[in-house]
């Protein structure tokens, strides 16, 4: 298929402006034929259409672009145009509604929702409505633009219009925010806090920065300053129902079970059907072990309705839930439905490939999988290349060379246990096993080395992607020393007081030689499994973020092997014995050996709590939580079997790897 050029596009706009819409919509008709559905065509023409009065061919195009394009505003908006000149208002405030929630630069809809709220009777709806459209009307057309830009995915150039504004404006805290917003997306966490931190002082009581400050606070895993800016908007306001689900969360995340689940009420005795409250729920009472419960609120979240993709994927993600063939009928229904979210559709694709295998329908599994995969890739920017030349990268400049040179160097703290590897490969069991001694505090997949190495990097990341690790070789040996304290300090506050604590994140493994040098007494596990059992597992699972080589089989197997290989380099490079790789089927096979084993190489004394790891209560957030509450098992081996028909593609990029592991 051809490709849309700008100037066509142009060309409808101007034909649109001159009023020749039948024009128009005859020449985008014909594009569409010769490219299939592309978002601003199907826009244009469904416009035309609808100032033609041909309303049913309106409604067919609309319907076209939300299936292509379920999350494009403009859509939604144009749907409230044709049910408001049809005479629907309740479709068209739904469509309004809609669009503001995908685009809140969307002025005109706020303004038609604000009205069409205060003619059904809902006052408050209006209000709100219309005080969002009167903010809107005072930010500077170049923030428009930038909300505009973000919302239709064009991000690049949304951080191109806001750079060059605050470059006038520095003080500007929307333009800061808007920034943040950004960098959160790309994920440079460091930059997005040190924005809103900023912002804050210079507008302490604007309460929109302090609730965008918690969502990065949070992913930066910095729970206790989060939960110190959910306090003060919830002092600010207790009876916001916003407010306390942000607490709610906060307190989750501290360990308040009891707080969290309140207030989690105090939400729900007002609206009994907010969606992100009863799923919220149903993720704290999982992570705290109480599943049964844990899957009544997801249920009812769905109760609600069968378009929240977040609730069935949560039932999914729970492992030990089964769906039956009125789950598998609700989900179809739904995926068929042209108003699911895009990231609805995904959740539930991978819900849907669960529900499949649990019923033994293999093939149908896989292909919903794929879907789900496939769909999640429009959503990335990885490619194996990339990763290839990041693996290469730390071999070159990561030598045996430069350890024997820097020998000494670094902070001697010897508290942390590094577990990393691939996502899927045992590793939570084995936080499990090692967080069950008395000595150790089991904590999370923890950002802080990964947030250390993109700092080393530094701004020109494109430009000099060899920057880091190079600048290991340039670097004084008092900076490994203050890296290593800095980590060390920075990750007591999940530490329970145990002299020994684990770092699970499996992204680790590519920063070995960083690790060696600012924490040389570290101990470092990897977490090793069979390429087959792992990177099927990988596929089948969807990450809240991260780990985008998951979401094709190829691209997997590539990660796997390049990970092989530099594992192989990390075991030459350093001194014999510095680094343990676990096999998950040896640990499945010989559960004392491997613990006894990994109890020495860690320092610590036999304690038998360690083999009754399944007994211990402890908030797991991983997709293994469930598993790891249950004794040992090969419930998880080779599980790829009933697919082996489609991975050739994951055979084939393994190369070596498939069986030299």
């Amino acid at each position: 298929m051809t490709v849309i050029s700008p100037d066509q596009l142009k060309q409808l706009q101007s034909l649109m402006k001159a009023g020749r819409f039948d024009e128009a919509l005859r020449q985008g008709e014909a594009l569409l034929g010769e490219t299939g559905e592309h978002q601003d065509t199907l826009y244009m023409c469904a416009v035309c259409a609808r100032y033609l009065k041909e309303f049913d061919k309106a409604s067919a195009l609309i319907e076209r672009l939300k299936r292509s394009a379920p999350d494009f505003g403009r859509g939604f908006q144009e749907e409230g145009h044709l049910r408001l000149a049809t005479g629907d208002e309740r479709g068209a405030r739904e469509g309004y509604a809609r669009a503001v929630r995908y685009n809140p630069a969307l002025i005109a809809s706020w303004e038609k929702l604000a009205d069409l709220n205060y003619r059904a009777g809902d006052q408050a709806g209006a209000n709100e409505a219309y005080a969002q459209a009167e903010r809107m009307k005072t930010l500077p057309r170049e923030l428009i633009a930038v909300i505009n830009h973000l919302h239709e995915g064009r991000i690049l150039r949304a951080e191109e219009i806001v750079r060059a504004y605050l470059q006038k404006n520095p003080r500007d805290t929307e333009g800061m925010r808007l920034l943040a917003d950004i960098g959160s997306r790309l994920s440079v966490l460091t930059d997005a806090d040190f924005l809103l931190e900023t912002a804050i002082e210079f507008e302490p009581e604007n309460l929109q920065l302090r609730i965008d400050h918690i969502q990065v606070l949070r992913k930066r895993q910095k729970y206790e300053a989060a939960h110190k800016q959910a306090e003060y908007l919830y002092q600010k306001d207790p009876n916001s129902p916003l407010f306390q689900s942000l607490l709610a969360i906060e307190s989750m995340h501290a360990g308040e079970i009891d707080r969290a689940l309140e207030l989690f009420e105090q939400v729900l005795d007002k609206n009994p059907n907010d969606l992100a409250a009863l799923t919220s729920r149903g993720h704290a009472l999982k992570t705290f072990g109480r599943s049964d419960e844990a899957v009544a609120s997801y249920q009812r979240a769905l109760d609600v309705t069968p378009l929240h993709g977040d609730g069935w994927y949560a039932l999914a993600n729970l492992k030990t839930y089964k769906f039956d063939a009125a789950d598998i009928a609700k989900m179809e229904a739904a995926l068929d439905d042209p108003n699911l979210a895009f990231i609805s559709r995904i959740h539930i694709c991978f819900a849907l490939g669960k529900a499949h295998e649990d019923a033994g329908d293999y093939d149908a599994a896989f292909e919903a999988w794929r879907e789900g995969n496939a769909l999640k890739t429009r959503q990335t920017r990885y490619t194996s290349e990339q990763m290839e030349i990041e693996f290469e990268s730390q071999k070159k400049h990561c030598t045996p060379a430069l350890f024997t040179a820097r020998e000494g160097v670094g902070h001697k703290a010897p508290d942390p246990i590094f577990i990393l590897g691939l996502p899927r490969a045992g590793s939570t069991l084995l936080e499990q096993i090692l967080a069950s001694h008395s000595m150790v505090d089991g904590t999370l997949e923890l950002p802080n080395v990964l947030a250390t190495a993109h700092r080393l990097r530094g701004r020109n990341m494109i430009s000099d992607r060899e920057r880091y690790p190079r600048c290991l070789h340039e670097m004084d040996d008092g900076d490994f020393e203050r890296l290593g304290a800095e980590y060390i300090e920075n990750t007591r506050v999940h530490r329970q007081g145990a002299p020994f604590f684990t770092d699970k994140m499996p992204n680790n493994f590519r920063h070995i030689g960083l690790i060696h040098l600012m924490l040389p007494n570290a101990k470092i596990i990897d977490a090793r499994r069979n390429p087959l059992d792992c990177c099927w597992s990988g596929f089948k699972q969807l990450f809240a973020e991260g780990q985008e080589f998951t979401y094709g089989l190829q691209e997997i197997g590539h990660y796997y092997r390049g990970y092989v290989d530099l594992m192989n380099h990390w075991h030459d490079a350093l001194p014999e014995g510095r680094i343990l790789k676990v096999q998950h089927e040896d640990v499945l096979d010989d559960t004392e050996g491997q613990v006894r084993r990994m109890l020495e190489y860690c320092g610590l004394p036999f304690e038998q709590a360690c083999l009754d790891f399944h007994k211990t209560d402890r908030a797991v957030r991983t997709a293994s939580s469930e598993q790891v509450r249950q004794p040992i098992n090969r419930s998880g081996m080779e599980q790829w079997r009933p697919y082996e028909a489609h991975l050739e593609p994951l055979k084939e990029a393994l190369g070596p790897a498939l069986h030299d592991y």
